[in-house]
Order: C-alpha cells, then sequence, then structure tokens
C-alpha cells in the first residue's frame, strides 16, 4: 500500500514555462530536505505554453509530482481550490510558481504547524520588484477590507500559507462560486499565526495580476464578504432623494415668494449628471451581488479536470 504523505504542497499555474522548472527543483530540494513524506500538485489553470509539457517531464521522473488539468483556464482562486480537493497530505501548503515566495520559509511554516497552529500564513515584510503604485494600492486594499468587513483578513499576506487537514476538510466544504480563499481561511478561524519573509522579484515570465484583474480581484474580496457596500447604497440613495426635495422646495419658493427665477439649463444638467451617476453606481453594486446570487443558482462546477497524472488511486476509483 502507498504510503500516505505528510504534507501536500498546491502550486497553481498558468503560462510558466519560464520558471516551472526552477520551481519545480526548488520545492523538490526543500521538501527533500525535511525528510518527511510529500506529494507536489501543480494545477495547470488553462496554460497555452510548454508549461504542461515541462510538468509531465517532472512527473515522469519523480513520484511525487502530481498533475490537473483544466480543461480551459478558470482562474487562480479555483486552481488553489482544486488542489485542497484532491491533496491528501496532514498539512497543506499552498505556493505560486513564480518563486516570489521562497519555498524555504515552508520549514519554518512547518515548525509552527507542529507547535500546534492550524495555519501558518506567510507576512511580507518587504515586497521586491513591485512599484510604489502597487504597494500603495496593496496596503489601501487591506486595510480596506477590513474595514469593511467583520472577519479580519491579515494584512500584507497572500495565498502563500500552511493549513492543517482539518482546516482544509472545511475548505472543501464551501461551495462558493466566486472566491476569495484567504478571505475564506480567516473566516474558518483555528489556530492562526505567522511567519515573516521577504517577497522576492519574479524569477522570470511576467505577472498574472495585471491592473485589470487587480481590480476584479480586489472587487471580489470586497463583494465576498462584506454587505457594506449596499448599506451604502441606500444612504445614496436616501441623500439623493433628500438632495433632490431640498432643491424642488428651493425653486419653488424663488418661484413664488421672491422675484428670482432660475435662468438656464446648465445648473439642472449638471445636477441630473451627477444624480444619474449616482444612481448607476448603486445599480452596478447591486448588481454584483445579484451576479453573485446567479452564479449560486446556476451550481455550475467550480473547475473540470481534462486530465489527472499521479491520482492513480482515484482514478482506479472512479473506473470500478
Amino acid at each position: 500500500m502507498k504510503k500516505k504523505p505528510v504534507y501536500s504542497v498546491i502550486v497553481p499555474v498558468y503560462n510558466e514555462e519560464e520558471v516551472i522548472a526552477v520551481s519545480y527543483r526548488k520545492l523538490k530540494d526543500t521538501m527533500d530536505y525535511i525528510k518527511e513524506d510529500y506529494e507536489l500538485i501543480f494545477i495547470n489553470d488553462g496554460s497555452k505554453d510548454k508549461t504542461m509539457n515541462k510538468l509531465l517531464t517532472a512527473a515522469q521522473k519523480d513520484k511525487h509530482v502530481k498533475i490537473i488539468d483544466f480543461s480551459r483556464n478558470f482562474g487562480h482562486q479555483i486552481a488553489i481550490s482544486a488542489g485542497m480537493d484532491y491533496c491528501i497530505g496532514d498539512a497543506v501548503i499552498v505556493i505560486d510558481a513564480d518563486l516570489q515566495d521562497p519555498p524555504e520559509v515552508i520549514e519554518e511554516m512547518i515548525k509552527k504547524w507542529k507547535q500546534g497552529y492550524h495555519v501558518v500564513y506567510g507576512k511580507r515584510k518587504e515586497r521586491k520588484g513591485e512599484s510604489f503604485f502597487k504597494k500603495i494600492t496593496a496596503g489601501i486594499f487591506y486595510r480596506l477590507l477590513n474595514k469593511l468587513t467583520d472577519v479580519h483578513v491579515p494584512e500584507d499576506v497572500g495565498d502563500f500559507r500552511l493549513i492543517d487537514r482539518k482546516v482544509c476538510d472545511e475548505m472543501k466544504k464551501i461551495s462558493e462560486k466566486n472566491r476569495y480563499v484567504r478571505g475564506l481561511i480567516a473566516w474558518l478561524g483555528f489556530n492562526q499565526t505567522e511567519v515573516s519573509y521577504i517577497r522576492e522579484k519574479r524569477a522570470a515570465g511576467k505577472t498574472k495580476y495585471p491592473l485589470k484583474k487587480m481590480i476584479k480581484f480586489a472587487s471580489n474580496a470586497i463583494i465576498s464578504f462584506s454587505y457594506k457596500p449596499l448599506k451604502t447604497a441606500t444612504f445614496l440613495g436616501s441623500l439623493i432623494s433628500l438632495v433632490g426635495v431640498g432643491y424642488l422646495l428651493y425653486i419653488m419658493y424663488l418661484k413664488f415668494f421672491t422675484n428670482k427665477t432660475v435662468q438656464g439649463w446648465t445648473s439642472s444638467v449638471s445636477i441630473n449628471l451627477i444624480f444619474f451617476g449616482i444612481i448607476l453606481f448603486i445599480l452596478g453594486i447591486m448588481g454584483e451581488y445579484i451576479g453573485r446570487i446567479y452564479d449560486e443558482i446556476k451550481n455550475r462546477p467550480l473547475y473540470i479536470i481534462k486530465d489527472l497524472i499521479g491520482f492513480e488511486e482515484i482514478k482506479k476509483v472512479k473506473k470500478e
């Protein structure tokens, strides 16, 4: 009978052909040094380059390597979720393939886990290779998120972390379609602690989170964990109504009690544009929440797997 791994390392990958071989070797060296059994689970999130070919080469040579090959790109957070669904280790480590999060930190995380912590997240004390704009906006995002939600999500923390099997099993019960993994783990609770490290530059390749994706990611996080945008929309709607009524009373006063009249359309058009802009903003917020309800009602699977490599036992069970 095949020995059950102590550690499962989950690595989502998307178009990482330039760095995946180096990433695999560093992860393997780190886990071999720990001298306990492990599995390396790479989730190929619909890569269009040679990433999958390089993963297959590693899997042929190394029994620790397992691959979940998606039918298309489903997104980083979904790829992490798939890794959690299929991993079997007592401790689960999530790390990106770009080597910005040093694999060597895993050893320190394991020490914390053995002390009894259920979640050990990596906290960035320095972020190399990132623009001033990205650092500032990231800082604003985390602080804004914690102001808007009742769940405390640690600041300056990404998805690089170790979670206990208990936490992983609870994560698998969550069926949300629009996922913010680090927020969900914070919401679950358990004993959590941090390990500080310096985040390095990308070893190679381009970031998979340009500004457009970062904005989408941030809005998803806020909407997933807070109703306050809806409450803000209600407040703005009430404020608009009060201002409108006040302005109407002001016009009537000028008409009936003074010799003054409001000349021209400039002021009216300007006010209408402002009000309509706010109304459309409110409708947009409401649309985001309604869209999420629609996603949940459709109940489509989170991801579609094209192939599983290294999961012989699972394949055998499915055939039977």
